[in-house]
């Protein structure tokens, strides 16, 4: 029903938004995903998201314990619209709850500390299973949860006096050389899955067509399907 779905909405876009989403698609990833704790800062915020984009990082968790995650639409340029945001602030405990989620998912916990050198970023191994990048608040860093919980951690080589990059910064260049490297590596299987696609082209076509609700139950409605129902 999903793909009946996609093909019905498909033809309220134009032929070149439907390739650009499809070529787009094609090089999403869901073998790396990105997390984010307590991040306080727009700009940071927007900046990792938009860097997400770019490199074909589909996944991003989002953690609030004290700090709200706020969108900087001017920096994120529009990418927060193109990601699957996964929020996690309802709970006393949304790191471990965040990372509970990850681990049953199959995803290894790496977290990005420039104290911590147990793989340095150009030595990182991605053939041992899919990871989830673990970036901390601007100040305090990787929580003491997080850390506790994580399988591995993660270094970016630096040779000057300062001990560590902005947020930002750090996660483009863990992401940039992960990304490029998942996408030379011959055996690993690192593109989406077809359901995969079909689900976020779905979300896609929803938040591009305006009153896409109303097609929706017009859609369903044609089928004498009851909204609700999977589509």
């Amino acid at each position: 029903m999903q793909k009946e779905l996609i093909q019905y909405l498909s033809e309220f876009i134009t032929p070149e938004r439907l390739t650009l989403f499809e070529k787009t698609l094609e090089q999403r990833t869901s073998y790396l995903t990105v997390v984010l704790e307590d991040i306080f800062q727009p700009q940071n915020a927007s900046a990792v998201l938009r860097t997400c984009d770019c490199f074909g990082i589909q996944n991003v968790h989002i953690i609030e314990n004290r700090n709200e995650f706020t969108v900087d639409t001017e920096v994120a340029m529009g990418a927060s619209k193109w990601l699957s945001l996964h929020k996690y602030n309802r709970k006393t405990q949304n790191s471990l709850d965040a990372i509970k989620k990850l681990k049953k998912e199959g995803y290894r916990i790496v977290a990005t500390s420039p104290h911590l050198n147990d793989h340095l970023l150009p030595d990182f191994d991605l053939t041992t299973g899919k990871a989830a990048i673990v970036f901390g608040s601007e100040l305090p860093g990787i929580s003491e949860a997080i850390l506790n919980e994580a399988d591995e951690f993660l270094k970016i080589p630096m040779y000057g006096f300062t001990e560590s990059f902005n947020i930002s910064v750090s996660a483009a260049i863990v992401l940039y050389q992960l990304s490029q490297k998942l996408r030379e590596h011959p055996s690993i299987n690192w593109k989406l899955s077809e359901q995969e696609q079909d689900e976020i082209k779905t979300a896609w076509l929803r938040s591009t067509i305006k009153k896409s609700s109303l097609l929706e139950k017009r859609f369903l409605k044609e089928r004498g399907i009851k909204k609700g129902r999977n589509s």
